[in-house]
């Protein structure tokens, strides 16, 4: 394959400029407060997964397979869900309701994960000002279709749009709650353990980036979850400063933080290609 491949979302799809803004992080902690709300799909997180010991591993394991489905050769894109579906196949988790093993690359938790992730991107990215408009923003979700792929499933059965996410939403809401597991992740997203060496970055930072990314969940999952929010306006707000003060780091600064996937993109495929909201089309 030539090292001049795109990959699969190339730099004329909305994913790619829209992926190197750094309001992603506050919209993945968001994502994870979403899935949450899942029962089984939470389960089988508790179940099978070494957050508490190693959070900050399992989130860059997480940005790692956006940044290479986002910015690398379509064969290492390929690869990377490969190997998350090899995972996937393994592992099992008890239904905390009825007691039976089920396996956790179930379409229905497989669709629960990607939907609260793409809607959590969209939203804050919007929100918190990045130039999105409403097709922009349209497509930004039909491209996903081909990261749901990427996990196993059909893109066919998949959101393509903002409002076909909003009824699938409301479709799910019923079965959603925050029982004991979405309230054991609520409290370490609140305080996720850290090596010692990173408390006073903790302190510092995390609180803020939880407490916004909790704030900008729908105002139903706020009910369930039991916490207010500040008003709608007042979170929107602290979105747009926030992100406003995030963007005015340097891009080429923010993209040498591990794993530099958008610096070997472009060197792949020259600075054209460098992820820039302005190169997106009306």
């Amino acid at each position: 394959m030539s090292v001049r491949d795109p990959g699969l979302f190339t730099p004329a799809s909305v994913t790619w400029q829209a992926h190197g803004d750094p309001m992603m992080w506050v919209a993945g902690i968001r994502a994870l407060y979403l899935q949450a709300l899942h029962p089984r799909a939470v389960r089988a997180v508790i179940e099978n997964s070494d957050f508490r010991e190693d959070a900050w591993g399992r989130l860059r394991r997480t940005a790692d397979f956006v940044g290479t489905t986002t910015y690398g050769t379509t064969e290492a894109a390929e690869r990377a869900g490969a190997r998350v579906r090899r995972i996937h196949d393994m592992l099992r988790a008890t239904d905390p309701d009825t007691g039976r093993t089920y396996r956790i690359d179930e379409p229905e938790l497989l669709l629960w994960v990607h939907c609260a992730e793409i809607d959590s991107y969209v939203h804050v990215l919007c929100r918190s000002g990045y130039p999105l408009s409403d097709a922009l923003a349209d497509r930004y979700v039909a491209e996903h279709r081909e990261s749901a792929r990427l996990v196993g499933l059909d893109p066919a059965g998949v959101p393509g749009s903002r409002a076909e996410l909003a009824a699938y939403f409301a479709s799910v809401r019923p079965s959603l709650a925050a029982g004991a597991d979405a309230r054991e992740i609520d409290d370490f997203l609140r305080r996720p353990g850290v090596h010692p060496l990173l408390l006073p970055a903790r302190a510092l930072l995390w609180p803020h980036v939880a407490r916004l990314a909790y704030a900008a969940l729908p105002p139903w999952a706020h009910a369930l979850y039991g916490r207010p929010a500040p008003p709608p306006a007042t979170v929107t707000r602290r979105l747009r400063l926030t992100g406003a003060a995030l963007r005015t780091v340097p891009a080429r600064v923010r993209w040498q933080l591990p794993p530099k996937h958008i610096l070997r993109a472009t060197a792949r495929l020259g600075p054209g290609s460098r992820p820039d909201p302005r190169r997106l089309e009306p």
